[in-house]
């Protein structure tokens, strides 16, 4: 296995390129890869990882003279030029990225100049760290009754948002907020939650490294409480915010059951087993 890092020119397109495949190496976990990235990853000629959110263990499978390079230190430029480099000389060429590449990832930035050279692009999707991290808290997203919707989003950093998509607006519809990028600015997100008429009882989860052999943590506290729980617990990168009406829901006594379950639901694979009069009648 070769470890690789060179500052390749932009300009030398490959003459007879194979396929850049940009794969969603998960949230951090290396087991949590598709089992199609992992095949990717075990036939690469060449991998070019996000070294600053990506598992390195995510390589353990390359072949032993793969390329592999770590483009923490790249510009989106750089990156380019590699895998156009890369893609001259191998066949299948991988751009591992954290999570799902679609979401919060350099695809589209990297895709252009690739599609300027001639070059094969295939996407494969990953385990977002909000998936990762629910799981690692073991709540629900969605709960009947409770919410049916999920916004994922950012508070506005260096990046500015668009107009309409604010948090204090989209926590004003009260659903699911999994908000990424943003544990540095935890004094915003409280502010525009509780702006938006959030509780300060409302309960809050983050979660820090979701999946991360060793390094997960996670961490339960309320609207009012979370900002002092995180600073205790030094939690300053690589963390998810979960904010909704169903944490917490696991000990709750009383939960609206899923309709699709239900006896007296009929649908193509099951017929009701209890007919909704009976159902009403034996309601008290």
């Amino acid at each position: 296995m070769q470890i690789d890092t060179p500052l390749m020119d932009p300009g030398r397109a490959a003459s007879a390129p194979g396929t850049v495949w940009f794969v969603g190496a998960g949230p951090g976990d290396p087991e949590l890869i598709t089992v199609k990235g992992r095949a990717l990853i075990e036939r690469a000629g060449a991998i070019l990882f996000a070294g600053s959110l990506v598992n390195v263990a995510a390589t353990r499978w390359a072949p032993r003279d793969c390329v592999i390079a770590d483009s923490k230190d790249m510009t989106l430029e750089q990156m380019s030029a590699w895998l156009i480099e890369q893609a001259g000389q191998h066949e299948t060429v991988v751009r591992l990225q954290t999570g799902d590449p679609g979401l919060y990832g350099a695809l589209i930035e990297l895709v252009q100049p690739l599609d300027a050279a001639g070059i094969a692009i295939q996407v494969v999707p990953g385990v977002s760290s909000a998936m990762a991290s629910a799981a690692a808290a073991v709540e629900s997203l969605t709960l009947p009754e409770v919410t049916q919707s999920v916004i994922f989003t950012r508070v506005e950093g260096r990046t500015p948002m668009p107009e309409g998509e604010s948090l204090e607006a989209l926590a004003a519809h009260h659903c699911t907020l999994c908000i990424f990028l943003s544990i540095t600015l935890l004094s915003r997100v409280t502010a525009a939650l509780t702006a938006a008429g959030w509780s300060p009882d409302a309960p809050i989860v983050v979660v820090h490294k979701a999946s991360w052999p060793g390094e997960e943590k996670v961490i339960r506290g309320t609207l009012a409480t979370i900002q002092n729980l995180c600073r205790e617990a030094k939690i300053v990168s690589q963390s998810m915010i979960i904010a909704s009406p169903t944490l917490g829901a696991r000990q709750w006594t009383t939960l609206a059951k899923s309709k699709l379950y239900d006896a007296s639901f009929t649908h193509r694979f099951r017929r009701a087993s209890v007919p909704v009069s009976n159902l009403i009648q034996e309601t008290p």
